[in-house]
């Protein structure tokens, strides 16, 4: 069953076509990432997913027409982690990650304990338990990028998509935010739509790879379909090796001359 159906989606910008009638399945418990050259349209791409932007085509979420669904049930459906999140002043971590409980709490209700402790699990899990009551805008960027994963987990919606979500961190949090992601999709069957910047990353933790450039797909497959050093040079006019890994292929830069 496919958790996201995008079917001709195409997004302009004035007279720009950023997205250019691109088709995506991603299945139910799936990892898939969207991977191309900067202003290649992947992140805006993520966007007109989650809703976020106007596109024309169609997207749907689990067979749902995604504009046919109410706001709350689409936010318990999906979840989104920008590459640029909205910094609350003076709000706490804490504060923070429980808005991801929104879609769960009554209106002019409060959180319950159960909210409280799934915040809690998620904030331990991150490693921000100790700075639940931390402002937001004093953390580093690193903490900060994991805060903001914190409130889409705490969501607890079965599709999260993240928009370069180990762009601020050091490769130990890195390594550390993909394996509970990848966890969270063996526990819980979570469907993860990304998009990485970090060929060797993405490679490593998606099923699938998507490529864009232009705007367009122009290859999606296998990490060892989409890495090549053949592909790699046509669209990102990039000399690397390609080495094979354990879970998928290594990109090493290769010297000019």
């Amino acid at each position: 069953m496919s958790a996201i159906r995008a079917e001709a989606v195409r997004v302009r910008i004035g007279a720009a076509t950023i997205v250019d009638a691109v088709d995506l399945n991603v299945a139910a418990g799936e990892w898939v990432t969207v991977i191309g050259p900067n202003g290649a349209g992947k992140s805006t791409l993520l966007r007109a997913i989650g809703g976020l932007i106007p596109f024309t085509g169609t997207v749907r979420l689990g067979g749902t027409e995604l504009h046919r669904m109410p706001r709350r049930e689409r936010a318990r459906t999906l979840a989104i982690v920008p590459q640029q999140p909205t910094v609350p002043p003076g709000m706490s971590v804490l504060d923070y990650v429980l808005l991801g409980r929104t879609p769960y709490i009554r209106p002019l209700g409060r959180e319950s304990t159960s909210d409280i402790t799934a915040v809690e699990r998620v904030l331990e899990r991150l490693d921000l338990y100790g700075l639940a009551d931390r402002p937001l805008e004093t953390l580093s960027g690193g903490e900060r990028q994991r805060a903001f994963l914190a409130r889409a987990l705490a969501q607890g919606a079965g599709i999260l998509l993240l928009d370069e979500p180990t762009s601020a961190l050091d490769i130990g949090h890195q390594q550390a935010v993909l394996n509970l992601v990848d966890e969270l999709r063996a526990e819980a069957g979570l469907t993860v739509l990304a998009t990485m910047h970090d060929l060797s990353l993405a490679g490593e933790y998606a099923d699938r790879l998507v490529l864009l450039a232009g705007g367009r797909v122009v290859a999606c497959g296998s990490p060892a379909e989409v890495l090549t050093e053949t592909v790699l040079a046509e669209h990102y006019g990039a000399r690397v090796r390609v080495i094979p890994g354990e879970h998928g292929p290594l990109i090493v830069p290769v010297r000019g001359r």
